[in-house]
Formats: structure tokens, sequence, C-alpha cells
């Protein structure tokens, strides 16, 4: 059983004073993410979030252009192992010559990795006109050095308040990384639970991050997936102030029915038998069985911290609203995971 999943890493690239510290708080929902970044080389740090069972991490260099500071180590660490560069520039701030440079040595070296424009401080320059303007510059100078378009949107961080532009941000990142589109995913709070579900998302995505990650081999998911499965569903159980015992687990099978765990449990198994098959089979069907469990097991948790919920509560759902909401999650996870 993995204990690290495979995780998104987004590379936070930046001057000093950019933003980008308070856009991971925005992000994270964090007040304070400094100590939560950990060094990885001489000047520059990772931030995994969630801390307890993280799905993604930022890594964060030393401010570009600063004195004394030769990006080389950082620039060789950071691009090995990261899915997207987040690059931060402030509106009131024209001089990005150290951020250009970085991306244009950047895409001559990994040409194909995601870059998203941020443009922070739209609400430092007050009038509209001198916002567009310093847009439109910063975006040239930065989309010249980068050898073409990048998408980008445009953010205000008012320290202490709601950041505005969040919600292009996360629609941003989860096209350009996939793996990260339902932790984007603002599910509007219709209700406690919705509201109580998104602090324990993150929970329920490690496990199916786990559980992908482990089908993807012959033979091992047999084993590994449902481990992962019952390891969730005890750990969502603790999130709600529950033991998952014998009887939770068989009135959450019940009520979820048992053409449900039938489907999943024979679908399981010829996943694991195409692994077997030679060369094709191997690498097609270890594909499907990885992104089909990590769908199963995303929807599984999202449906049991509903009937979690509503019985710690004394209302446990339905049969209908229960399947409703595992089938639900179930579509998101696929269209996600491919």
């Amino acid at each position: 059983m993995p204990s690290k999943p495979p995780r998104p890493v987004l590379w936070l690239l930046g001057k000093t004073g950019a933003g980008k510290s308070s856009l991971v708080q925005a992000l994270t929902g964090q007040a304070e993410i400094g100590s939560g970044f950990a060094p990885c080389t001489r000047t520059a740090q990772a931030f995994d979030f969630p801390a307890d069972h993280p799905v993604m991490r930022f890594l964060d260099t030393r401010g570009l252009g600063e004195v004394g500071y030769d990006p080389g180590e950082d620039l060789r660490t950071a691009e090995a192992g990261s899915h997207a560069v987040i690059a931060v520039a402030r509106l009131d701030d024209p001089v990005q010559g150290p951020l250009a440079d970085v991306l244009a040595e950047l895409r001559r070296r990994r040409p194909k990795l995601p870059i998203l424009l941020v443009h922070t401080g739209a609400d430092l320059l007050g009038d509209t006109g001198k916002c567009d303007r310093a847009r439109a510059a910063t975006s040239e100078r930065l989309e010249r050095a980068a050898g073409g378009g990048l998408p980008a949107v445009t953010m205000a961080l008012p320290p202490g308040q709601q950041a505005e532009g969040l919600d292009d941000l996360r629609a941003a990142l989860a096209q350009m990384v996939p793996d990260l589109a339902l932790m984007m995913m603002e599910e509007r709070a219709a209700d406690a639970e919705t509201a109580s579900f998104a602090s324990h998302r993150a929970l329920v995505l490690w496990y199916a991050g786990a559980a992908g990650a482990t089908d993807a081999a012959p033979l091992i998911g047999t084993v590994s997936v449902p481990a992962l499965q019952g390891a969730m569903l005890h750990a969502l159980a603790a999130r709600y102030g529950l033991k998952w015992t014998a009887a939770r687990a068989g009135g959450f099978a019940t009520a979820l029915g048992s053409g449900i765990a039938l489907r999943l449990a024979l679908g399981h198994g010829l996943r694991q038998g195409a692994k077997l098959v030679p060369v094709v089979g191997q690498t097609l069907g270890a594909a499907a069985a990885a992104a089909t469990s990590f769908a199963a097991t995303y929807a599984l948790g999202r449906a049991a911290a509903l009937w979690l919920y509503r019985s710690r509560h004394g209302t446990p759902p339905d049969s209908d609203e229960l399947r409703a909401v595992f089938t639900r999650a179930l579509q998101r996870a696929r269209d996600v995971s491919g």
C-alpha cells in the first residue's frame, strides 16, 4: 500500500512581493501557510496540502531578481517534478525581465509544461484603464518570452479580505491539470452536509489517488484497492465522530444497494483480468483500472460522507438519495480521470 500517491505539483514563479504566498492562502483557505513550507533546495520550499493527506503540492522558489540569487539549482529541481507553472506578476510592477528570462529558458527545456499567468494587484492601480494597459503590457512581455500565448487570470489579493478572481483561477488550474479538477471544484454549499464534506474532500481524494495508483499494476489492485477503500471508510467515520463497525458497514451497504456493490466487485475483477493480457492489455487495462478505481473510490467516499453525516444527526438518507449522490460523484470523477 503506497504511503504517498501521486499528486500534482504546482510551481510558483515570480518576483518577491508578487503575491505567491497570498495566492496559496486563497487557494487552500488557510490563513497561515508559512510554517507549512519545507525546504527542498537551499532556496526553494514545498508546501503539501492538506498536511495530513496531501493531494497537491506547491513549490515556491525564491523571489526572482533578488540580488545574489542564481535560480539555476531551483530551476533544475522544480522543472523535473512540476506538472504546471503559475507565473505570478503584479500589475503595478512593470519590470518583469527576471520572470520573462526564466519562462524563456523553461520553454526551451520543457516546451510542453503548462504555464498559467496570474496577474495580481488588480486592486492596487485603481483606474480600470491603467489596469488594462498594465495587464496587456505584462502579458505581451511574458508571452513573447514563452514563445506564444499564455492562459491568464487577474486577481486581487487584499490582506485579510476575500480574494477576487479565485473562481477563474480554480477553473484555469483544473483545465491545465485535470487531476486537480475535483480538488478545485467548489460545490455550492446548499446545505450543512455539503459544507461539511468540503472539509473532508481532500481525505477522500487522497485515498482515491492511492487506489488509482496501486490498481495500475496487475493483481496488486486486487488486494490494495479494497484495503484502501476500507481504510478510507474508517478514517471518514472518525472525521464524523463515529466508528466504522460491522453493523455500520452493513447498514451503509444496504442503503447503497447490492446492485452497486456487485457492479463494483465484478468490474474490479474484469479490470484485473484485462491487465494480464500481454502488451496491449497491460497498457490499456492498467490505465482503465487506475481511472475506474480512482472514480469508484471517490464516489464511495462521497456517498459514505453523506450517510455518516446524516446518520450522526439521526436522519440517514434513503437509498434513492444515496445512490444519486454516488452516481453523480462517480460521473464527476470519471470526467476528470479520463
